[in-house]
Order: structure tokens, then sequence, then C-alpha cells
């Protein structure tokens, strides 16, 4: 793969981040992208924000090009990150997170590896600089039920920058959304199995994956809480492994 005439998309999930747009995010990304001397294409996908994010969304799109927004009804960050990664064009898929904790800048460590034959590529929060104890216990604790569990042999499933070849996103994608139909819900939705689930069926599809270790810093608007997310980790560990042995995933 040629990283002169590469193609890539990058798919940003967004539910309620007027905060995040307030701080500019999505201006830095745009300034890292424009810069490139490639082709590429920004799908950010509204997760039926409520707070005027969809406008502000739309409002970026129509002064920055190659910026294309898709507003869902809300479903959780999983569904925005298959919304947008099967609607891409692009010869790489690479999902990151509205508030830059891991920045776009880091997709430069990413897209090599592709040249060298990884079909997958994630990224691996190493130090996790400014995380509370809590945030660092539990993903001690995840990385000891991923493995024992699933047999994962990853350091870090949860970090929201991965990227893809277009073929492996959308098949290891169209899987995940067969196994288990999108539909609308209520509340705030992590969805902390998402990586673990697109990271199981990828190594069962027999997929190269490479994890590298890329900067993150702990941002204060981050969604997160201890027991709930804990208990729901464990839970959807326990689900994937429950589809796999019931042959839910169409491999």
């Amino acid at each position: 793969m040629d990283m002169k005439t590469l193609w890539l998309t990058v798919v940003i999930p967004a539910y309620n981040e007027k905060v995040n747009l307030a701080r500019g995010t999505l201006e830095l990304v745009a300034g890292y992208l424009v810069a490139r001397k490639y082709p590429w294409e920004a799908v950010i996908v509204d997760d039926g924000s409520t707070d005027g994010t969809g406008q502000l969304l739309d409002d970026f799109a129509g002064i920055h090009q190659n910026f294309r927004i898709i507003h869902n009804p809300h479903m959780g960050k999983a569904a925005s990150v298959i919304t947008g990664a099967l609607a891409g064009k692009g010869e790489i898929i690479l999902f990151t997170d509205m508030d830059q904790a891991t920045p776009i800048s880091e997709a430069d460590k990413l897209l090599p590896e592709f040249a060298a034959g990884s079909d997958i590529v994630i990224g691996s929060r190493s130090g996790r600089e400014g995380a509370p104890f809590f945030r660092k216990v539990l993903a001690l604790g995840m990385v000891f039920l991923r493995a024992l569990i699933l047999r994962l042999p990853f350091n870090d499933t949860q970090c929201g920058f991965k990227a893809f070849k277009a073929p492996a996103a959308r098949r290891i994608f169209s899987i995940m959304r067969s196994a288990h139909p999108l539909k609308p819900i209520s509340g705030p939705a992590v969805n902390p199995g998402f990586d673990v689930e697109l990271l199981y069926i990828g190594r069962k599809l027999g997929y190269r994956i490479n994890e590298l270790p890329v900067v993150w810093r702990h941002q204060k608007t981050e969604r997160v809480s201890f027991i709930k997310d804990s208990m729901n980790g464990i839970r959807e560990l326990l689900l994937v492994r429950w589809r796999a042995l019931t042959n839910a995933y169409k491999l």
C-alpha cells in the first residue's frame, strides 16, 4: 500500500459533544487532515444528540470540505462507529474519539503498518497519563478477564483509536451488525464490549492485528463509572463468549 496514494476515512462518533466542539477538537482533526498529501474523508456520526451537537456538526461540515455528517437515532457509540465504517469510502478506516484523548496525529504511527502487511492496527495507551486510579485498576482487571474468557493477547483493547483495511472493517462490522442488529436505545451507552468483540472476530477471521503504543491523555469530559462500567465490561465479555459458542457470528 502506497502512502502517497492512500485514501483514508476517519470515523468519529458524536453524542452530546457540545463541550468538546467548543474546545476545538474537530478543528484539530481538520487541521491534521488538510495537511495530508493523500486523499481523505471524515465521517462524523451524530448519535441522536440532544444538546445541539447535530446542528453544530452540520455547520462545521458546511465550511470544511470532505467532512460528512450522518445523523443516527440514539443507538450508542458502537452503532455510530459501525455506521461510519460501513459508509466510509477509504482504503483504510480509522476511528477516533471526539475528545481527542489520543490525538489524530497518532495516525502517523498506525498507517505505515498497513504497508508492512497488517490488516488491523490498534492503539495501546501506555502509562494512561492523568487517568484516575480506578481507571488503571479497571484496565488491569480487564486485561486478565479478556485473556481468561476470550484468550485475547492484547494489552489494551479499549483504546478508541483503531484502524482497519477497508475489507476487514466491512467484514467484521457486518458480522457484528448481523449478530446483534442496531436499534434505538435510551440513556448513555459506552459499549465496553464493542472493541473486545471486533478484535475477537478479527482474530477468528485470521486477520493480522498489530498493537502500537500511542499518546493518550485523560479527558475530564469522559463518561466513565467504575462500578457500572466494570459490571458492563464483564457482562459483555461473557456475551461475546456466548455468541461464539452459539455460532451467532457468521464467519
